[in-house]
């Protein structure tokens, strides 16, 4: 799907990706286009399924939910039917998803004390065991994918590359 944005439509995303609310008369004076085209891109990339939904950053430790924790669990395909509409029901997890290794579920969850992590680890463990890791300090916040940065960078890894081939 990548190949078919063009750098403006890379452009269009980054700005929205760093602020949702940024204005179309905005978006449109910084990537030097007409608002209406900026619209039509932005309406097109929400058809595509590329663009899906717009969110704001909120701070979970201000609103009284200071302890983030990421918690794996190891559970058994039968108790699986059972797990997923509760994780699903759970404020708690902000993200829940299969990895591979040890474990078969990795989660990513936040509470407002250690003593609601332990209670709901202890709920966790009717499921399958489980291994926590909870979070002192975040070295970088969610950002979202940042599409020109990861454009730039396997271009300028390619020409490292490239460069360090042709030399040899």
């Amino acid at each position: 799907m990548k190949n078919l944005l063009d750098r403006t439509d890379l452009e269009i995303l980054s700005i929205l990706e760093e602020n949702a609310r940024t204005p179309i008369k905005t978006i449109a004076q910084r990537v030097f286009i007409s608002p209406p085209t900026v619209a039509a891109r932005i309406d097109a990339m929400e058809k595509a399924g590329i663009l899906l939904g717009y969110h704001a950053k909120i701070s979970e430790s201000i609103l009284g939910h200071p302890v983030r924790a990421f918690i794996n669990l190891e559970v058994t395909p039968e108790r699986k039917t059972e797990l997923y509409p509760f994780l699903a029901d759970c404020p708690d997890v902000i993200e829940c998803s299969h990895v591979t290794g040890e474990y078969s579920l990795l989660m990513q969850t936040i509470f407002d004390s250690t003593d609601s992590l332990d209670k709901f680890i202890s709920r966790l463990q009717d499921f399958g065991r489980t291994k926590t890791q909870i979070v002192f300090s975040t070295i970088v916040e969610h950002r979202g994918f940042r599409l020109l940065d990861a454009e730039n960078f396997t271009k300028s890894s390619d020409d490292k590359s490239t460069s360090r081939s042709s030399s040899h």
